[in-house]
C-alpha cells in the first residue's frame, strides 16, 4: 500500500506540474494584448474628457509600469517561473480588463463566490446519489419488469434534456404557472445579509432547483450504470452459491455485489471536485447563480486571463486530487484491484 500510495503520489505531482505549464501558456498569447487594450480605454476615456498634452507620455509610463508588472516583456520561463511560484503562494495576480473592475485581486472575484459554489455542488451531489442509489439497486433486482422500463425511460429522457434547457423550462413554469422566479440561491433581501438560521432556510428553499437540474443527468448515468454493474455481478458463481446455501436476498445483494458494484459511484470522485470550483456554467448563468461559473466565463470575455489560468489550473489540480483519492478507495472498495499493476 505504501509503495501505490508513494507511486500514484508521485505522478499526481508531475501531472499538476503538466496543468500549471498548460494554464500558464494557453493564456500568453492574449496578456501583451490585455495590456494594449486597456492602454487603448485609457487613450479613449481621456480624449472623451478632453485631455490632451501630456496624454502619450502619461500612457508611456502607464505601459512600462503595466508591462513590468504584469512581466509582459520578460522570457517566457521566467514568466511561467514567477506565475508558478505566486499561485503556488495563492497570489494569483490582479485582475486587468476595461470591465471587471481593474486592478482588483483574482483572489478577491474567486473568494466571493466560491462558498456557494461548494454548497451548490454539495446538494447536487447528494442529490444525485441519493436518487441513483436505491433506485439502481430496485432497477437491477426488477430488471425487465414495468418498474424498470419506467425508470430507464426516464434516465433516458435525463440524459437528452439538456441541462440548460431543463433550467429554461423550470424558469417559465415557475413565473408563467406560480408567477415566482426560481432562479438565484437567496432570496434579494437575504442575498448579501450575514448567515444566519433564516438565510441557511432561505438557501435550501432556492437550492433544489439548481441541484435539479445539475444532477438529473448525472442521476440517470449512475441508475444505469449501476444497474448494469449489479447485474453483472448477480451472475456470479458466488451469487448463485450464497444463495444455495440459504442467505437471505437483501443481505446477499448489500454485502458483495452492490459492494462491488459502487465502483462507478467512487470512480467519477475524480470529477467531483472541480464540479466544486467550477459547476456549470451555463445553467449558472440561466438561473442567475452567484457562482463561479459565470465568473470563469467572464474572466475569458472581459480578458481577465490570469483570472481564467488561475480557474483553468485549479481545476485540473482538482481533477488530479480527486482522482487519487478515488483511486486509493477503490483499492479498499473493490479486493480485485491489485496494488501492484
Amino acid at each position: 500500500m505504501i509503495h501505490f500510495l508513494i507511486r500514484r503520489t508521485i505522478l499526481a505531482g508531475l501531472t499538476i506540474v503538466g496543468i500549471s505549464v498548460m494554464s500558464f501558456l494557453v493564456v500568453q498569447p492574449s496578456r501583451a494584448d490585455a495590456v494594449n487594450s486597456y492602454l487603448d480605454q485609457l487613450v479613449g476615456a481621456n480624449s472623451s474628457e478632453g485631455v490632451t498634452g501630456s496624454v502619450a507620455p502619461q500612457n508611456q509610463t502607464i505601459d512600462e509600469v503595466l508591462r513590468r508588472q504584469y512581466n509582459v516583456s520578460q522570457p517566457v520561463v521566467v514568466r511561467y517561473k514567477n506565475w508558478a511560484l505566486d499561485v503556488a503562494r495563492l497570489n494569483f495576480g490582479r485582475v486587468l480588463c476595461g470591465d471587471c473592475n481593474s486592478g482588483g485581486e483574482v483572489s478577491t472575484y474567486i473568494r466571493g463566490r466560491l462558498l456557494n459554489t461548494v454548497l451548490l455542488a454539495l446538494g447536487t451531489i447528494a442529490f444525485t446519489w441519493v436518487l441513483a442509489f436505491p433506485i439502481g439497486i430496485y432497477s437491477a433486482l426488477r430488471h425487465n419488469s414495468s418498474g424498470d422500463y419506467a425508470v430507464t425511460f426516464v434516465g433516458f429522457l435525463g440524459l437528452a434534456i439538456p441541462d440548460f434547457l431543463l433550467a429554461l423550462a423550470l424558469l417559465w413554469l415557475g413565473w408563467s404557472w406560480f408567477g415566482i422566479s426560481v432562479g438565484g440561491l437567496y432570496s434579494p433581501e437575504d442575498l448579501e445579509a450575514s448567515w444566519s438560521f433564516a438565510r441557511i432556510v432561505d438557501l435550501l428553499k432556492h437550492l433544489w432547483i439548481p441541484a435539479l437540474v445539475l444532477g438529473t443527468a448525472g442521476t440517470a448515468s449512475l441508475i444505469r450504470v449501476l444497474r448494469n454493474n449489479l447485474l453483472d455481478e448477480l451472475g456470479r458463481p458466488y451469487v448463485t452459491a450464497a444463495r444455495a446455501r440459504g442467505v437471505s436476498e437483501w443481505k446477499l445483494v448489500l454485502k458483495y455485489p452492490v459492494r462491488l458494484a459502487l465502483n462507478p459511484f467512487v470512480s467519477t470522485m475524480g470529477y467531483l471536485l472541480p464540479f466544486l470550483l467550477s459547476g456549470s456554467i451555463i445553467v449558472s448563468v440561466v438561473l442567475s447563480l452567484p457562482t463561479l461559473g459565470p465568473v470563469i466565463l467572464d474572466a475569458f470575455t472581459d480578458g481577465s486571463m490570469l483570472l481564467g489560468a488561475a480557474m483553468i489550473f485549479w481545476m485540473g489540480v482538482l481533477t488530479v486530487i480527486g482522482t487519487l483519492l478515488s483511486d486509493i478507495l477503490l483499492v479498499f472498495l473493490d479486493p480485485r484491484i491489485q496494488l501492484d499493476n
